[in-house]
């Protein structure tokens, strides 16, 4: 057929083992993040970072993206931001980080530090939105502009609604700025505080 001038692709197998099938708990839907091949990040992390934590925590925090440092060391509480961050969850919040569940709305390390395409995000977000289905959580804390925009879909002026109790799907959403952010500007720090007093009253 070839030599008559017909063009056809040559026969091939499914690869099985990358199909994913619906998950039904929370542990199915982690083994199907750390397996994903959805978009271009799988070929630059380390690996995909689902979440950490308790999986019926009444507090689930959702971070941007993975950072470099996550990506290296897998740990959700990687650098000085998250040092900083487990310091607000113990020390103002007094809860472990073993009682919060943390996540990432990006599951995977963006490639050299660029910003997460929409396309990225978009691979992601059926992972992240399962993940507050199964944790169902009585408040949502977002990290950061990014996160927040990404996760309610809103392009507002970010401190408009930082540190507002938020109707949002089933739970209340909270924003806060990010542990990065507050290093940077060390004088919001009690503006932060008073965020964070916010949270703990909703829970």
């Amino acid at each position: 057929m070839r030599e008559l001038g017909f063009e056809y692709s040559d026969p091939f197998s499914i690869n099985e083992k990358s199909l994913q099938t619906i998950p039904m708990t929370i542990e199915q839907l982690s083994q199907n993040i750390s397996t994903c091949h959805l978009c271009d990040l799988s070929k630059s992390r380390t690996q995909s970072m689902s979440g950490y934590g308790n999986p019926h925590a009444n507090l689930m925090i959702i971070d941007f993206s993975v950072s470099a440092n996550e990506d290296e060391t897998n740990s959700y509480y990687a650098g000085r931001s998250g040092e900083t961050l487990k310091n607000m969850v113990q020390n103002v919040l007094k809860l472990s980080v073993d009682d919060v569940y943390f996540t990432h709305a990006i599951k995977c390390k963006p490639l050299n530090s660029n910003m997460p395409s929409d396309s990225e995000w978009e691979s992601c977000q059926s992972h992240l939105f399962s993940q507050m289905e199964f944790v169902k959580p009585k408040v949502v804390v977002t990290l950061g502009e990014y996160s927040y925009a990404k996760v309610t879909g809103e392009n507002e002026n970010f401190q408009s609604v930082r540190g507002h109790v938020i109707d949002f799907k089933k739970y209340k959403l909270i924003p806060i700025d990010h542990p990065q952010f507050l290093l940077r500007n060390p004088e919001l720090k009690k503006i932060a505080l008073n965020d964070l007093k916010t949270i703990k009253s909703c829970l």
